[in-house]
């Protein structure tokens, strides 16, 4: 495996030049050009604001920054896995005739949208200065906890690249999983707490199995990605449900942060080291 980053070292600045091609083609001849990154999550989230704090009840305290802070890094992972299942049988007529390092093609779609994600937060931030402004800051996101943000785009990265290599390169010879992965990531939205909390499948649990259960629902690792944000980006809040319950914020989930990491670099190492045992059969596909 180490040949192989070496040799993907050497051929860094065609990944960045296809980085660059990734960026261009997408917003070919748009006006609003990047800014259509940012129109869909941010409608999604107006709506879902709109359905759960007017017709649902919910009172959770600023709902929508809770919301767009876990949909953001969810939209970059189904975005990133979906480009890049696609992204070596549709060039297979290239690497079919020019040698160059095969997992360079997923990498540059996983790169080419981690570029808009950190875009995507940046105007998070701004969105983040005005709401909190309005109040004098109070409870204000921007404190100590930001430092915390490189560790986990790190580990999203991580996950994200792994399931990159292992689909693109299974969908050459199985085309089947283009389709599963599109069903796995619609379903896993409703797996992942975007539009609710942790803390309410935390409430719902009962029983002697409750804690094991929260833990195995944590074992998804992109409902850990997306509470590590909301607790890196966000003052912890209390969540308000219907009836007037309200929840109390849990601590940060340092043990099942731990378990994501593992299985997210996992991940990484088992997928990069499928697509190598594939990549030299992909030119036998007729």
């Amino acid at each position: 495996m180490l040949s192989e980053l070496k040799e993907l070292w050497r051929f860094r600045e065609l990944l960045a030049a296809m980085v660059e091609r990734e960026l261009k083609i997408r917003y070919k001849n748009s006006v609003l050009g990047f800014f259509w990154s940012l129109l869909i999550p941010l409608v999604t989230v107006a709506v879902m604001t709109v359905v759960f704090k007017v017709f649902l009840k919910n009172g959770t305290p600023n709902f929508s920054a809770y919301v767009l802070a876990a949909y953001l890094p969810f939209l970059f992972v189904n975005q990133a896995i979906l480009d890049s299942a696609q992204s070596v049988i549709v060039s297979l007529p290239v690497v079919k005739k020019v040698y160059f390092p095969r997992e360079i093609l997923p990498l540059a779609s996983v790169i080419s949208n981690f570029i808009h994600l950190i875009l995507s937060l940046l105007v998070f931030f701004g969105y983040l200065f005005v709401m909190y402004g309005k109040s004098g800051f109070i409870d204000s996101p921007f404190t100590w906890r930001i430092a915390f943000l490189p560790v986990v785009l790190v580990q999203t990265f991580a996950f994200s690249c792994g399931a990159a290599f292992l689909i693109s390169a299974l969908n050459v010879f199985y085309e089947d999983v283009k389709y599963v992965v599109s069903v796995m990531l619609y379903l896993l939205f409703f797996l992942t707490p975007v539009m609710y909390f942790s803390e309410q499948v935390r409430a719902g649990l009962k029983g002697a199995t409750a804690d094991l259960m929260f833990n195995l629902y944590h074992l998804n690792p992109v409902a850990m990605l997306v509470t590590s944000y909301r607790r890196t980006l966000l003052p912890p809040t209390q969540v308000h449900v219907g009836d007037g319950e309200v929840l109390q914020p849990l601590p940060f989930l340092w043990p099942q942060f731990w378990m994501s990491v593992v299985v997210c670099f996992g991940l990484l190492v088992f997928g990069y080291w499928v697509f190598n045992r594939m990549k030299w059969r992909f030119v036998e596909r007729p």
